[in-house]
């Protein structure tokens, strides 16, 4: 099995894609064959926009992609822009198709990013919740939180559910332009608790060297 990591995230929109395009970059730029899919994605009506970044990104880093299909990176899709759970009329999760499709790209990777939906208590169906795939998978999940007011609280209870599954994790911070106060407001605590604040947008190189040797 080559290396997974299982991007996630406290919430919706918090830039998982971005963060993951980050990533692949990265690990390219050290020698890695680099590759990566989007289990699920919903609000998905005539392509995969995340998934359709990700395959663009790839057959720039990746030459063996060239032949990989959108179908391949985004092997599930709804078009109801929800939770699988409720996007896919409560459908049990098809396990063999995002096995298949793992399989078919890591024989033409060393490392597999694997980008979630929403955060990690989704629900994808009865059984499975987001954080249920990243033990399944046995990946090494990547925590991407935000830099807005209430992102202590968002980032701890994710945190708190990771270490309570027992799941390897680092925690990645994606500030954006306009959280200009997260200095002031937020990462004072997280600094006051001894914890490395590792931001997606300067800590990069050091984020993925953390999630490699987890």
């Amino acid at each position: 099995m080559k290396k997974r990591i299982f991007v996630t995230a406290t919430n919706t929109d918090i830039g998982k894609t971005h963060t993951s395009k980050l990533l692949l970059r990265e690990y390219a730029s050290r020698g890695l064959k680099v590759g990566a899919i989007k289990l699920i994605e919903t609000g998905v009506i005539d392509a995969a926009p995340d998934a359709e970044t990700l395959l663009r990104t790839l057959k720039e880093l990746n030459s063996e992609f060239k032949e990989i299909l959108l179908e391949d990176i985004a092997p599930i899709t709804y078009p109801l822009a929800a939770a699988p759970f409720v996007a896919s009329n409560n459908a049990p999760l098809d396990l063999n198709a995002l096995n298949s499709a793992i399989e078919k790209l890591e024989k033409i990777c060393d490392v597999l990013i694997m980008e979630g939906a929403g955060g990690l208590y989704v629900p994808v169906d009865e059984e499975y919740m987001m954080i249920d795939l990243i033990a399944y998978f046995e990946a090494t999940a990547l925590l991407v939180t935000h830099c807005s007011l209430g992102c202590i609280n968002d980032t701890l209870l994710s945190e708190k559910a990771l270490k309570d599954r027992g799941l390897k994790y680092a925690t990645a911070f994606n500030c954006r332009e306009e959280d200009e106060d997260f200095k002031n407001v937020s990462e004072p605590y997280f600094l006051k608790m001894n914890k490395d604040v590792l931001k997606t947008k300067d800590d990069i190189d050091v984020i993925c060297d953390v999630l490699y040797n987890l």
